[in-house]
């Protein structure tokens, strides 16, 4: 625990734009508090910024002191790095602009903004950039980490749409990264994580996607899902870019479109989002209609922000949460009997496992033009264990440990560093790849004595002394 004097905490308050919450505060339990009920750390200050200079501060305070320094977007990812024990939060949660450059097609995006923030205000245009699927989401973490969603088959990964980033250095500098301005940790930025600063400025590329866009699910009964597997296997392998079709394996949840007998039964659902035009869209998805024994379809042209909020129901914050993850260059039928039988077995009917469909567009990017290195990935897998209570901690975190070990002699060995847990650091090379090296000196440069080191980490590389 770091001892912040009555004075320092002062002198801090005074210059803030923003304000601070320390322990006793009415509102600390809530500052304190992230999308993932499993994460119940205990900050001794939280900066709330409202501004870069904000962020500066609070850096050159947490590193006077010697404390722990974590940085809060939107705080939804699951190894709860958004927050500390004893040490500063940087907290960005109330730097949520979005500005729009309609001619330019281009968005400023504040760093604490959510992805329900940045669509509501591109598509007042007709513009989207590939973000997640979960509008609760913070765009600087999905960001960093390379970020894929429902439209990054035709216009690629998150990070393959970032112009610029203007980043307040673990030195206290503010610098804009760009292909021209320092373009060592553009890169770096682009798939590194949040190692190398903390970014309060995104400028995105935009493109035409919607307003409406094809969407919707279709369910069979998991019975039925080894053959729904088998079918969907060779209809994606055809799919042009335009169409994202994800499976998800679970129990099915109280959708009102779906009969009240199916509720609470095990179901293979087929998500689709198709970002061209509707009518050429619907012909394209008919065949998946013909998979298998449709429980409930509501496919159809629906706006696009809304489909980004499809999923929010399932994802809301509060439960408890452990995920394991992989990467797969093609579906191998040989894994389907794993699947549908572990997928089967859930502990508790919010956990689930699902199979997004990236490649396309995502893989036609030369590996080496940004830090994010799966560029081999045509699926991602993750596996989601959710459950309310501790009691249950034991059986979902192994259903969902055992979930990964069955299926890794079919994977890449990669794995997607925004899923990965906080008891994965033996992955952490995994995750980057054979870009490890390089992005390890850029870390050096900027971030020698690893300030920001509550992430995916990446241990600065120090040069070695030359032999006398």
């Amino acid at each position: 625990m770091t001892t912040f004097a009555r004075e320092v905490v002062a002198d801090l308050r005074n210059r803030l734009q923003g304000d601070l919450v320390l322990p006793g505060d009415a509102e600390y339990d809530a500052a304190r508090a992230i999308w993932n009920a499993m994460i119940d750390k205990c900050p001794a200050l939280i900066v709330r910024c409202t501004s870069p200079s904000d962020v500066q501060e609070a850096l050159r305070v947490g590193r006077a002191q010697g404390a722990t320094i974590a940085v809060r977007g939107g705080g939804h990812n699951i190894a709860g790095n958004a927050v500390c024990d004893g040490g500063l939060v940087i907290d960005l949660s109330r730097m949520r602009s979005v500005v729009v450059d309609r001619d330019a097609r281009r968005a400023f995006v504040d760093g604490g903004a959510t992805l329900a923030d940045v669509d509501r205000e591109t598509q007042a245009f007709g513009l989207a950039t590939p973000l997640g699927v979960n509008s609760t989401t913070g765009v600087a973490g999905l960001t960093l980490g390379g970020g894929f969603g429902w439209i990054s088959r035709r216009y690629g990964l998150t990070v393959d749409n970032l112009v610029s980033a203007d980043v307040v250095t673990p030195d206290g500098a503010i610098v804009r990264a760009s292909a021209r301005n320092h373009p060592d940790l553009f890169w770096a930025l682009r798939g590194g994580g949040g190692n190398f600063g903390i970014v309060t400025r995104f400028c995105y590329a935009l493109h035409s996607v919607g307003p409406e866009v094809l969407a919707g699910m279709i369910f069979f009964p998991a019975s039925e899902a080894q053959a729904v597997l088998e079918k969907y296997r060779q209809f994606t392998a055809q799919a042009p870019d335009e169409l994202a079709v994800w499976a998800i394996l679970r129990k099915a949840p109280p959708i009102p479109f779906l009969p009240d007998a199916v509720h609470g039964t095990d179901i293979l659902a087929l998500a689709v989002c198709h970002c061209g035009d509707i009518e050429a869209g619907s012909r394209l998805v008919a065949p998946l209609r013909t998979f298998g024994t449709s429980l409930g379809d509501n496919i159809g042209a629906m706006p696009f922000v809304e489909w980004q909020k499809a999923l929010d129901p399932l994802l809301t914050p509060g439960a408890r949460n452990y995920w394991k993850s992989h990467n797969f260059s093609e579906l191998q039928p040989e894994m389907f009997d794993t699947l549908v039988d572990l997928a089967g077995r859930v502990p508790t009917p919010e956990c689930e496992v699902f199979i997004g469909q990236v490649g396309g567009a995502s893989s036609r990017v030369a590996p080496d033009a940004t830090a994010y290195p799966h560029r081999d990935a045509r699926f991602v897998m993750n596996v989601h264990a959710r459950w309310q209570t501790p009691a249950d901690d034991a059986a979902c975190i192994g259903w969902a440990r055992s979930f990964v070990e069955a299926t890794a002699p079919y994977a890449t060995g990669g794995v997607y560093v925004n899923f990965m847990t906080a008891d994965e650091t033996d992955r952490v090379g995994s995750a980057y790849g054979a870009h490890y090296d390089k992005l390890a000196r850029i870390k050096n440069i900027y971030d020698p004595e690893n300030v920001l080191h509550m992430n995916q980490n990446i241990a600065p590389a120090k040069k070695k002394k030359k032999a006398a």
